[in-house]
């Protein structure tokens, strides 16, 4: 991959969160300290559904090695950022359902083994935890409150959990007890709330932070922004302020490099997520890397280069799901993503989406121009559909209590009880 060094400030150091290990001469930010785990980049790779699995998250450990290497002068040993599982419904895992089971597999050298649980009661987050902390499955547990998909929220989950405090607190508590039997940190990602009237961002990162987490995570938009609009930065630097014991981290509008550093400069953030300014991008961990590193360092990959790490990617999709077919419809997703603002025209961009074996991705790939140079400026920017703003579906009258009505106490207790007869 060719580099270059662009012009660039070192930001302002935020406040690094009690206990964090010592930054290192020249570093932005000192590493990430998750429970046990040091993090020796600041940076998580967020999860995403249909996209963070093994394979896509192999090829981005693989770039953050070599831009902790960049940045080094030598091979880093340890976790270089921390590379967390697609979304995985507790419910799917309590079950043991054969594609849940294939989500949460790891590499043999993927440390820490990384897993975001989604559930909607107590009971099935806590057997669910126990599960992968007794069978000594994952190092880590990120909860997820912060999907702002409708068939998520209009279950109560995700981005819509937070608004009934008693709920979040003990599925946070049940899951962080869970994992304190092996010493497995719990961290949340969550959302600012559902929209701009009802926020929950505050207390709930204090009921996370009572609850014994290890790190809280912000994405700074509402359920109903969706991907929309502009991430609130404001309201990442306002939960670092309110939040002193465990890390706190921003997420939101990273497409560069220099928007991490950006970002931890304006809010005092202790890292970053990451996630849709890595589609089609892994090399984005490279940059990151050195960028915390203090290094100017930046990846800039001609088309061949991109072509490459496609066809890697496809490679690894392969080994993950045991097929090629069923790799290459998986890769079909990613094309417009690696190729956005070279010069592919249409026919190959829709051959490329049409793909069906590896070696008919080779033929291609071929046909593309090596050595047109990164196109800068075309290339950079946002990535993944934004969308617009929209009404949060949800379950009836969800928003008139913050506590739980009798009726979904109802539930929550079925939930349990057919958890425990399990």
């Amino acid at each position: 991959m060719t580099t270059h060094a662009p012009a660039q400030g070192t930001p302002a150091l935020g406040t690094p969160a009690p206990g964090a290990p010592a930054t290192a001469p020249g570093a932005v930010l000192p590493p990430l300290r998750i429970g046990r785990h040091v993090i020796e980049s600041p940076v998580v790779l967020a999860p995403m559904a249909g996209i963070t699995n093994r394979a896509f998250r192999r090829l981005c450990r693989e770039y953050g090695n070599e831009g902790t290497a960049l940045a080094t002068s030598n091979r880093a040993s340890g976790a270089t950022s921390l590379y967390v599982s697609e979304m995985i419904t507790s419910r799917a895992l309590v079950e043991r359902t054969p594609e849940s089971m294939r989500l949460i597999e790891h590499d043999p050298d993927e440390h820490p083994r990384s897993i975001q649980l989604y559930s909607v009661d107590p009971a099935t987050a806590r057997a669910a935890a126990r599960m992968l902390v007794t069978e000594d499955r994952t190092d880590h547990i990120d909860l997820n409150f912060g999907c702002p998909v409708p068939k998520v929220t209009r279950k109560g989950g995700g981005s819509a959990l937070p608004w009934k405090k008693d709920l979040f607190r003990r599925i946070v508590g049940a899951v962080v007890e869970e994992g304190a039997r092996r010493d497995i940190p719990v961290t949340v990602k969550m959302r600012k709330g559902i929209d701009d009237t009802h926020l929950t961002y505050l207390d709930a990162g204090l009921a996370a932070e009572q609850e014994g987490v290890a790190a809280i995570a912000l994405h700074g938009r509402t359920a109903s922004q969706a991907y929309s609009g502009q991430a609130d930065w404001d309201a990442i630097r306002l939960l670092k302020q309110t939040i002193t014991s465990v890390p706190v981290l921003g997420n939101g509008d990273i497409w560069s490099a220099e928007d991490a550093l950006r970002m931890v400069e304006e809010t005092g953030c202790d890292g970053v997520v990451v996630g849709r300014g890595c589609l089609g991008r892994p090399w984005l961990f490279t940059d990151l890397a050195a960028a915390f590193a203090g290094t100017p360092t930046r990846v800039t990959p001609s088309l061949g280069e991109v072509a490459d790490t496609l066809r890697t990617h496809a490679a690894y999709l392969s080994d993950f799901y045991g097929e090629e077919e069923r790799a290459c419809r998986d890769i079909r997703k990613h094309i417009a993503w690696y190729l956005k603002g070279f010069p592919a025209g249409s026919t190959i961009r829709n051959s490329l989406a049409l793909v069906d074996s590896l070696a008919a991705l080779d033929t291609l790939l071929s046909t593309l121009d090596r050595d047109a140079p990164w196109p800068g400026e075309a290339a950079e920017g946002q990535r993944g559909r934004a969308g617009s703003s929209r009404t949060v579906a949800l379950p009836d009258r969800w928003l008139e209590s913050r506590e739980l009505s009798e009726e979904h106490e109802r539930t929550i207790a079925e939930a349990e009880l057919s958890v425990s007869g399990g």
